[in-house]
């Protein structure tokens, strides 16, 4: 399977001018696809393919005076960037016809350079390398230094350089790992497990085991809302807007990378825990339309069972969702007599049937286990296939860089 690993960019003040111009080339190019897309359509006229757009907007565009700029900047990255166009199309199509899973997709708009995130993609043919002094060399920027926090396990076949809202730098390879060698590294176990999410504990497992919720944006408020202040009090277009704006989003930041390196940790305890894992298909939008939309957010659910599912699929373990009418909360896990609905905070109630005491979240997470079929069988159950973290258009298709290494 394909996988990302990112890492932070450092680069100097001559790299960034270049990788902002960089970013501004690949906009362009990005908008005049979608313009001339929009343009036939007006005119009723079939849409242009994507070899005559490589042609006018890339190739005959840098001849002219307008556009003579995009020469500066390696044509992999305006080529990758009409690729994006393309896909986006292609997305909007299949949605419309309702061949795409998820909500609804709308029509590509244009990108604006105020834009939170700006990214180019490096495939291989763009013969970029990964120095012997560990640096990231990049066409027409140079040398990046690159805070290398573990080794690559294989060669990458393409590399996205990311400036987020924070004004972060990250460069994220795309590895295609060996399924086989990393299903050898896990260690053998018989074990399953059902997990119940919920608001007082991030996650209550089958066996009795409690986590606690970090509520890390909860914890945050405060610093939150006070640098929110200090941005509505400074003038629009004003440097100490742009500051002020910039210490935001590094403290939303900071409640995003530690809350994905919360889920990133118990993820990966649970995968080599166990050989089965059980989980509730959770409806988040519609929980989200209550007035605890903030505490159903602040988990962050969604982004831990994704988790589940790709390192689940990488390491050949079993997850399994059951539905998310499932009564898990109202059935007894000891007779299966379901004893109705019961209000949010009763914690602990009793069977009347078998008079068994019941404390509500483990005996959700053990009808989890049971309604999933892993109460009986350990790993029988074939892997349900997972997401892909790495995107389709990130992974390249014109060969190797050469030799590159990780310091």
């Amino acid at each position: 399977m394909q996988l990302r690993y990112a890492f932070r960019r450092y680069p100097d003040a001559g790299q960034r001018t270049a990788l902002a111009r960089a970013f501004g080339c690949a906009r362009v190019v990005f908008n005049d696809a979608v313009r001339a897309r929009e343009d036939a359509r007006k005119a009723g006229q079939r849409f242009p393919t994507a070899g005559e757009l490589s042609r006018r907007l890339i190739t005959e565009a840098k001849r002219t005076g307008e556009r003579a700029w995009l020469g500066e900047v390696s044509a992999v990255v305006l080529q990758q960037s009409l690729r994006d166009a393309e896909a986006a199309y292609r997305n909007f199509f299949t949605s419309l016809k309702g061949a795409r899973k998820g909500p609804k997709l709308g029509a590509p708009r244009f990108k604006s350079r105020k834009d939170a995130r700006q990214s180019v993609r490096f495939t291989a043919n763009a013969r970029w390398s990964i120095t012997g002094s560990g640096r990231l060399n990049l066409p027409k920027i140079g040398a990046v230094k690159v805070k290398w926090s573990r080794t690559l396990p294989a060669t990458p076949t393409s590399v996205t350089v990311v400036m987020d809202a924070a004004g972060r730098y990250v460069a994220s390879f795309v590895i295609d790992t060996d399924s086989v060698a990393d299903q050898a590294r896990m260690p053998e176990t018989d074990r399953t497990i059902g997990i119940d999410l919920g608001l007082t504990h991030f996650a209550v497992l089958s066996d009795g085991t409690k986590i606690d919720s970090p509520r890390f944006l909860r914890r945050a408020e405060k610093k939150l809302k006070k640098a929110q202040q200090e941005l509505s009090r400074k003038q629009k277009g004003s440097n100490n807007r742009a500051k002020a704006r910039l210490k935001v989003a590094r403290a939303h930041a900071e409640v995003t990378d530690a809350r994905r390196e919360f889920h990133h940790q118990l993820s990966t305890k649970l995968i080599s825990e166990n050989q089965g894992i059980a989980v509730e298909d959770l409806s988040v939008k519609g929980l989200a339309r209550t007035k605890l939309a903030k505490s159903v957010h602040d988990p962050g659910w969604a982004s831990f069972i994704s988790m589940l599912e790709y390192k689940a699929e990488r390491y050949g373990r079993t997850l399994v969702k059951i539905g998310r009418f499932t009564p898990t909360s109202q059935t007894c896990s000891t007779c299966g007599t379901v004893d109705g609905p019961k209000p949010l905070h009763v914690r602990e109630w009793t069977c009347t049937a078998c008079g068994t005491v019941h404390d509500r979240d483990i005996n959700a997470a053990i009808n989890v286990k049971t309604a999933a079929g892993l109460a009986a069988s350990a790993c029988g159950a074939p892997v349900r296939p997972g997401t892909i973290p790495a995107q389709r258009e990130e992974t390249g298709s014109h060969g190797l860089p050469t030799e590159p290494r990780a310091a």
